[in-house]
């Protein structure tokens, strides 16, 4: 008993050129080529399992950018009839076809809050009147919230932030030390 019949896709000529220059772009990235041949696959083949195995991939990966491509058929037949030129719909394929956000929240601190804080690490604890030989995890957060660099954080957050900014096998440490008298 066969299965359900395939849901073809309908690209237009113009959007089936486009797709096809694409496939040709010698700097397209490979995730973005692997999809636009899904896509004219499908065009000339409808049938996912078919199409799967001709392109090495999964059923499911290719219902994925089917479905995408779904998604997106409206907004670029709408932009073709309001006479969008090439570029333009060139630009909503590459969107159509890009990746999903991921998910996560947004970062809690800024590429410039990290490098203040790395740069009060980089300093004598004794300019910020602070009476130790060296920074902690601890001090350096109490110093970055007084100085108002961030409003809040952890130790262990500014402990995070410096083992990532040094190098793997670092000769100095990252933190100042008070040198002897």
């Amino acid at each position: 008993m066969p299965g359900p019949s395939a849901t073809p896709i309908v690209l237009s000529a113009r959007q089936r050129a486009l797709l096809q220059s694409l496939d040709k772009r010698q700097t397209a990235s490979t995730r973005l080529a692997r999809r636009v041949a899904v896509l004219l696959a499908l065009d000339a083949d409808p049938h996912l399992a078919a199409v799967a195995r001709s392109l090495g991939l999964t059923r499911l990966t290719v219902r994925h950018w089917r479905d995408r491509w779904f998604d997106a058929a409206p907004a670029l037949l709408h932009a073709e009839q309001q006479g969008a030129n090439d570029r333009r719909l060139l630009a909503l394929i590459e969107q159509a076809l890009d990746d999903a956000p991921r998910p996560g929240g947004p970062a809690t601190f800024s590429p410039e809050q990290i490098v203040g804080i790395v740069a009060v690490a980089c300093e004598p604890p004794e300019r910020s009147g602070r009476p130790i030989d060296h920074w902690t995890a601890r001090e350096l957060a109490d110093e970055v919230k007084r100085r108002k660099i961030v409003s809040d954080i952890s130790p262990r957050t500014v402990s995070r932030f410096l083992k990532t900014g040094r190098a793997a096998a670092a000769q100095e440490p990252l933190l100042a030390q008070r040198q002897p008298a």
